[in-house]
């Protein structure tokens, strides 16, 4: 089984996910970083895959060709470390695109 990033809620890890894929629960998009089994926070550009540039929204829909759906536990993507967490705040508060 699989879990939406946002709400956990629970679907087949055998859903085809797309770009416009969205959550039937709470509409957020599923093809998103926080979604993918190669979303790694500690992880260059915090991406296990050899990505030529960062994804800066990681819970917004991407065009990322080494998407894979993560399969495991709820919150498995959605719980982020409170390391990455204050990464992105600074990253925003400095504007370091």
């Amino acid at each position: 089984m699989a879990y939406c990033h946002s709400c956990n809620h629970e679907f087949d890890d055998r859903t085809r996910v797309y770009r416009n894929t969205l959550c039937v629960n709470c509409g957020k998009d599923l093809k998103v970083c926080l979604n993918c089994r190669f979303y790694d926070p500690s992880a260059h550009w915090e991406c296990r895959e050899s990505i030529a540039e960062p994804v800066r929204e990681k819970d917004r829909a991407n065009f990322c060709d080494f998407f894979a759906l993560r399969a495991g536990g709820a919150g498995g993507a959605a719980t982020r470390s409170g390391s990455a967490q204050t990464r992105d705040s600074l990253r925003k508060l400095f504007g370091d695109d």
